[in-house]
């Protein structure tokens, strides 16, 4: 008797187990358009009437109401990228060795057995029988082609790489302008194909625009958005500028050169040779950079175009450009949001999105901003935007009151020398060089007189500056960084104006790019 009494008793205790269980599972009505994520052990979600063939799927629309069971795992083309093709994408220390090397140029000869002379020049004559440049052999010439394949070439490698997804957006823009797709190694030499690009006199981006000529030609820079590292919008303006340089010049080495420098120097240099237009008879009249510059550009094609001669075997990308798409955005959204939802790597998400300054979409009237996405998500996007707007909406509130005012950087300002002043306190305020603004208002020293007016081209808006609320762990005073979990150095380095991933490497003595959580890192050279 006593046996049959336990044993009712535990029975109703699994019955009433059983309906607990029971009234935690969320039925959710199935949607076969987007029943794409697998349905996990301890998911709480059931499908009415599920189709057998989906049985084993739950829509995100479900999975978006409940946040909690948000785990959603990267997209299999996502997870596909390993990690030293990550570390390509996010790496900043290749444009400062190509600029540097374009600066530091070294004419003595280099010895290279496997590139005999006599060899370089018929490949060398080849090239110019097949492209509109003036390809000819000299020794200059020779010695950077020798001295990029013995010393460089773990970088060109790399830049190889990075090369299968940029080109194809570069040959559509340039032949859609009708320019020579060799034109392409011209974004190699300027930026190294980083997106995020910054020279030390301020010129932005894969093409290297400086504020003022980027303004000209459409690209606008904002609090939130700087286009001029936008991929797609700065490739084009690119293709309209060189398209009108050759206009003027009606010769594509002297279209390099005025690309590097500027027309105007060109001209002088056209001027002092006595009236030459070879580059080669010009190059001792044009600035030390530009000098270097062209060569550079050769060196690369001549690299590029012999690649499998030279035996360079580059880590191909898992993603090609053609394989992306956008998403017009409808409300402001956070990279950190889009990554939890499409399962996007956040880090993929900047790489893809690099015009955004602050990892956030803004929403603003009249402009027409844009998401990036690998093209098998962008469907899932589309298909749930209200779900994924309402989920985002309570936490992006939040994320507003600590964000700065939307504010377009204006394109020039007269600005009133105070008492106190001085060039170095000016460039910081508007985020530019002391030789920038010597070199606009043609000073000669860097003294400057109490009501004297200066000519600017800011970078950064003081607008926007004394707008923006002060936030933890962001204060220009402070020295060290404790790492997050989720923190990666490219996430980093956007924290602090200025700072590159390159610096913390240097300043931290860092031979990776791993961390982790409770790391303290320099975030100042001091």
């Amino acid at each position: 008797m006593i046996r049959r009494g336990m044993l009712l008793i535990f029975s109703l205790i699994a019955l009433s187990t059983y309906a607990q269980n029971e009234k935690k599972k969320q039925v959710e009505k199935t949607n076969f358009r987007v029943q794409i994520f697998q349905k996990s052990v301890d998911t709480e979600i059931e499908l009415a009437e599920p189709d057998p063939e989906f049985k084993d799927r739950i829509p995100i629309s479900a999975v978006v109401r409940d946040s909690s069971t948000v785990a959603l795992k990267d997209l299999p083309r996502a997870r596909s990228i390993d990690s030293i093709w990550k570390l390509e994408l996010t790496n900043s220390d290749l444009f400062e060795t190509m600029h540097k090397s374009v600066l530091e140029q070294d004419y003595s000869e280099v010895v290279l057995q496997e590139l005999p002379t006599d060899t370089l020049k018929a490949r060398l004559k080849n090239l110019n029988a097949r492209t509109p440049f003036n390809i000819e052999y000299n020794p200059s010439l020779e010695s950077v082609i020798k001295s990029y394949l013995k010393r460089n070439k773990h970088a060109m490698e790399r830049l190889m790489a990075l090369s299968d997804y940029y080109f194809p957006l570069f040959e559509q823009e340039l032949d859609r302008y009708n320019i020579p797709l060799e034109i392409k190694y011209l974004a190699i030499v300027e930026s190294a194909l980083n997106p995020r690009a910054r020279s030390r006199v301020g010129a932005t981006g894969l093409w290297q625009f400086m504020f003022p000529t980027g303004k000209m030609h459409g690209l606008d820079v904002s609090s939130y958005v700087d286009e001029r590292m936008d991929p797609v919008k700065s490739t084009e303006a690119a293709a309209r500028y060189l398209a009108s340089l050759y206009k003027t010049f009606g010769d594509w080495d002297l279209v390099l050169a005025s690309y590097n420098s500027g027309p105007g120097n060109v001209s002088k240099a056209i001027r002092r040779s006595g009236g030459s237009v070879d580059y080669w008879d010009l190059r001792r009249f044009l600035p030390r950079e530009t000098a270097g510059y062209v060569p550079a550009f050769l060196a690369t094609l001549y690299i590029f175009e012999y690649a499998e001669e030279h035996n360079f075997q580059p880590n191909r990308p898992a993603v090609a450009y053609f394989e992306t798409d956008t998403v017009r955005v409808k409300e402001m959204l956070s990279f950190d949001h889009v990554s939890k939802i499409t399962g996007v790597d956040k880090e993929m998400l900047q790489f893809l999105n690099p015009s955004y300054k602050l990892d956030i979409i803004p929403f603003i009237k009249d402009e027409h901003y844009t998401l990036r996405l690998p093209r098998t998500s962008t469907g899932v996007f589309v298909s749930n935007e209200a779900a994924i707007y309402q989920y985002v909406g309570s936490d992006i509130d939040e994320i507003k009151e600590t964000l700065p005012a939307y504010v377009e950087e204006e394109d020039r300002i007269r600005y009133r020398v105070r008492s106190g002043d001085f060039l170095g306190r000016i460039s910081e305020k508007y985020g530019v060089g002391v030789s920038d603004i010597k070199k606009w208002n043609n000073l000669r020293s860097n003294n400057l007189r109490i009501g004297q007016y200066l000519t600017i081209y800011p970078r950064k808006s003081a607008v926007t500056q004394s707008s923006e609320k002060p936030k933890k762990g962001k204060n220009s005073d402070l020295k060290v960084y404790t790492v997050k979990n989720g923190d990666s150095l490219w996430s980093i380095s956007k924290k602090f104006p200025g700072v590159t991933v390159q610096n913390l490497r240097s300043w931290n003595d860092m031979n990776t790019n791993t961390l982790k959580p409770g790391m303290k890192l320099k975030i100042s050279k001091g």
